[in-house]
């Protein structure tokens, strides 16, 4: 059996998933027995704190075969409140069940569901449960379904030819083939629910075994499996404990992974790590067997790997980026008296581990421990889950609130750190970003002012630390924050210097900017009798909730909206007093929003920045031999840099690549400029229809250039000063002066077609015996002046003539000269200078060449 697919399923709580996991199991041979969530023994529901509870609360697996494809099922909660462990799951599998129940429809938790199918581009398969029951009805179903996801979900529990037809709405391949034939192939049915095109939609009653073959059909016929892959690729879902030991779960998803093969992986701080595979276990329910070597399109978990987490890539595959679902509750973890703070830190960092949305902080100023989590249910688990794996019982405070902060408008930050023997600068420009952004980390520093590596090792440290408000201490968010400067020091600095100079300047950025209390939102669906709709509005109202006008069904009332959470998370027992318990109320997190009583949070929580030990914005600057603190608000005047100045050198950089560019594009069709450059770089490796392709995909630059003047501009060169001043070409001469003078030339000349002016090298006639004369190479002009002339002179004479039409700059390192040339209105360029701005030329030249063989080897 070639064939293997990992599918998921996912649903509202108390819609059946596990019911039907159940029937899936069941039907295809991998279970004898049926199980149940009310008779504890559901194959799946393996946990004590599942059983007792009668909700999946850990995602499991389950192996089985139907139709010629070897499936792994990822059965997954159903509660809001670990959404987490779903949202997690979704990255490994092929394709989804969603199972919707026939009485309730699409439910608020299901549409979260299809916006994170949606969002994870996920084949996706509807599966509607309990049509057994009164009051199920395929046309209500139907209508929430399209409602809520669109035109796309065809019901296939119709006849052959209105599903023909239908299926032809939602693709243009399947429209053509429609009509030119009059079917449709399964290879096009695959490939449109592949694209989510098309989602299938299948009826029955898991708990009756009604419509699971049907079910099974239909996914082992049309789910989309991608193409196989040699290379070695695996995506780490979760982390689980075994008596101590460290499971790391995951699917292969390219090649194989075999015991005693060696898997080198990157930690969370970038760190490369390499550990031999000693088991490979693949679970099915509470069981488990031992594999040699799993493929790709298998789950497995490996035991004893000491540094991976959830969401990590493994192989080719990269790892994820921060998950969408938030926690919106922090509480205070009360440890007995016999516990101190270290082991109970240590031990919920063990569990955080696992479940990444539970944050586990420590402050410092309050000696307090707090574990933000998604609700009120997860609570209870977690009490219950470190009583049993520590023998510790536990207390929790009240659930508050998880803010965060933003800003509203772009400041400047800036760090300094110089004690003795230290050094490093750090500029950030922050940004403000669209609710529900997140954070997002970039560069706008040229390698010219601030290396590669050292811009590396900048945003690192960005992204390691939860970088935390000014007003409540809570974690920043939605902004983007650019290293736009920096400095470093040949001999002191050290990779720290750059962690303590970039949180001062990400601090400090915040001290200066205005800040934005966020809170958690919920998004909900209140049902309740149509005569409580007036009383419904007016505590909405009150809240600050964002309320759609109200829809009515006969004797029923569905309000929708959103709500902050602090207004609405006890909401629920006052709708079940004033209808009477008729009253339904639903939500699900829908991020953060402005915090509508945001001066009254900040007080009652009393953060005050300065005297927060763990969070300076201060910097540190060294004075008579020892450094001392200059605070936040004065260190903008002691900077060794400023935003300003990065912000010029970089667009200058990027100015002279541009010109590299289209210097390389202009050689290429000039065959005596040509004959220059490939002395010079050596031959370029590509074809010349390939060098002229589209300069825009050859050059991206992030900011445009400055304005060029009107007008030719001409650079005269001393060419002996230059010689002498220029350490290599000064070698050179003291063996053969024509080497070095031809190799002036050549670098010059070069350095012209970057620069675009008209460039004009003299030379003495006293080293030259030969009368006035002007040589051309390429498109320079040297010159050699007359027996009885000084380049100087010939200099002098003229730059007085060109600047009177033109800009003129000289290039000597004669001081005397250059104030002659003040004088005659020509500026003046140093031979250090000159040398600058010529390497940095060469440089953006050979990185484009560089760039050009990359492209043909690929």
């Amino acid at each position: 059996m070639n064939r293997k697919a990992v599918i998921g399923i996912l649903a509202h709580v108390d819609s059946g998933k596990t019911t039907l996991s159940e029937a899936m199991l069941y039907k295809s041979g991998a279970i004898r027995k049926l199980g149940r969530v009310d008779h504890k023994d559901a194959f799946l529901d393996t946990n004590p704190i599942e059983r007792d509870r009668g909700i999946t609360i850990f995602s499991k697996q389950a192996v089985f075969e139907y139709g010629g494809v070897g499936f792994t099922l990822l059965d997954t909660p159903g509660h809001v409140d670990f959404s987490g462990e779903t949202e997690r799951t979704l990255r490994v599998i092929d394709a989804a069940i969603l199972v919707i129940s026939g009485t309730d429809g699409v439910q608020p938790h299901t549409k979260t569901l299809a916006r994170l199918l949606e969002r994870y581009d996920i084949p996706t398969f509807i599966f509607v449960n309990k049509m057994d029951m009164d009051g199920a009805r395929k046309d209500f179903v139907m209508n929430s379904v399209t409602a809520a996801m669109g035109d796309k979900c065809v019901s296939f529990a119709q006849p052959a030819d209105d599903l023909t037809e239908a299926l032809s709405l939602c693709s243009e391949d399947m429209m053509e083939e429609y009509l030119e034939e009059g079917k449709i192939s399964d290879s096009n049915i695959i490939s449109a629910i592949a694209q989510r095109r098309l989602i299938p939609v299948c009826f029955g009653s898991a708990l009756r075994l009604e419509g699971i073959e049907t079910l099974l059909d239909c996914i082992s016929k049309y789910i989309p499996l991608p193409e196989e892959r040699a290379e070695f690729g695996a995506k780490v879902y979760k982390i689980t404990d075994d008596n101590g030991a460290k499971l790391t779960h995951m699917k292969i998803t390219g090649g194989s992974l075999a015991v005693r093969d060696v898997l080198t992986y990157t930690d969370r701080d970038g760190e490369e790590i390499s550990e031999k595979v000693g088991r490979i276990r693949v679970y099915s329910g509470e069981k488990a067997r031992n594999a040699e070597v799993v493929v790709q399109g298998e789950v497995c978990a490996v035991p004893a790997l000491t540094a991976t987490f959830a969401g990590q890539g493994l192989g080719f595959e990269p790892t994820d980026p921060e998950q969408i679902l938030e926690p919106v509750l922090t509480y205070r973890v009360i440890a007995p008296k016999e516990v101190d703070e270290h082991t109970l830190l240590s031990r919920l960092r063990i569990l955080e581990d696992e479940d990444p949305t539970m944050a586990v902080n420590y402050n410092e100023q309050l000696h307090e421990v707090t574990a933000a989590l998604m609700g009120e249910v997860q609570a209870e688990v977690l009490k219950r889950i470190v009583s049993e794996r520590f023998g510790m019982d536990i207390e929790l405070g009240e659930g508050r609130i998880a803010y965060r902060e933003t800003i509203a408008e772009p400041v400047d930050g800036a760090g300094h750190f110089e004690p003795l023997r230290h050094y490093a600068e750090v500029h950030l420009r922050l940004e403000p970003l669209p609710r529900g952004s997140g954070l997002e980390f970039d560069s706008d520093c040229s390698e010219d002012i601030l290396s590669r590596n050292w811009q590396r090792l900048i945003l690192t440290h960005l992204k390691e630390k939860t970088h935390r408000g000014v007003l409540t201490c809570s974690p920043i968010t939605d902004m983007r924050i650019t290293l736009t400067a920096g400095r470093a020091h040949l001999k002191h600095t050290e990779g720290g210097d750059f962690r303590q100079a970039t949180y001062r300047a990400v601090r400090q950025g915040l001290r200066k900017a205005k800040s934005i209390l966020l809170e958690p939102w919920y998004s909900y669906r209140l049902e309740i009798p149509a005569a409580n709709v007036g009383r419904a509005l007016t505590d909405l109202d009150r809240m600050g909730a964002h309320t759609e006008p109200p829809e009515t069904d006969g004797e029923t009332a569905v309000l929708t909206g959103t709500a902050p959470v602090s207004k609405l998370r006890f909401y629920h027992t006052e709708v079940a007093g004033y209808t009477k318990g008729l009253g339904r109320l639903s939500c699900r997190a829908a991020g953060y929003d402005v915090c509508l009583d945001a001066d009254e949070v900040i007080a009652e929580i009393g953060y005050d920045p300065d005297k927060d030990t763990h969070n300076y914005a201060d910097s540190v600057f060294c004075s008579h031999g020892a450094g001392h603190v200059v605070p936040w608000d004065e260190a903008d005047e002691q900077m060794h840099v400023s935003p300003e100045t990065g912000r010029r050198q970089y667009q200058q950089a990027e100015e002279v690549r541009t010109r590299a560019a289209d210097f390389v594009r202009r050689a290429v069709e000039d065959e005596e400029l040509m004959a220059i450059f490939e002395r010079t770089y050596g031959s370029i490796n590509r074809k010349k229809r390939d060098a002229m392709r589209t300069p825009k995909e050859a050059v991206k630059t992030k900011a445009k250039p400055r304005p060029v003047p009107t007008g030719p501009e001409y650079l005269l060169v001393d060419g002996y000063n230059i010689i002498f001043a220029w350490d290599e070409l000064k070698k050179l001469a003291a063996e053969n002066l024509d080497l070095a003078r031809s190799t002036l030339i050549n670098r010059l000349s070069s350095f012209q077609g970057c620069r675009g002016c008209e460039l004009i090298i003299v030379f003495d006639a006293y080293r030259v015996k030969e009368p006035e004369h002007i040589d051309k190479a390429g498109s320079v002009s040297v010159v050699y002046t007359k027996e009885a002339e000084t380049a100087d002179t010939y200099i002098e004479r003229t730059a007085h003539q060109l600047a009177k039409e033109h800009r003129v700059t000289v290039a000597t390192s004669d001081g005397l000269e250059q104030v002659i040339i003040m004088g005659s209105g020509a500026r003046r360029m140093s031979a250090s200078d000159l040398k600058h701005d010529v390497e940095a030329s060469e440089k953006a030249v050979r990185e484009y060449i560089e760039k050009l063989n990359r492209r043909k080897l690929k």
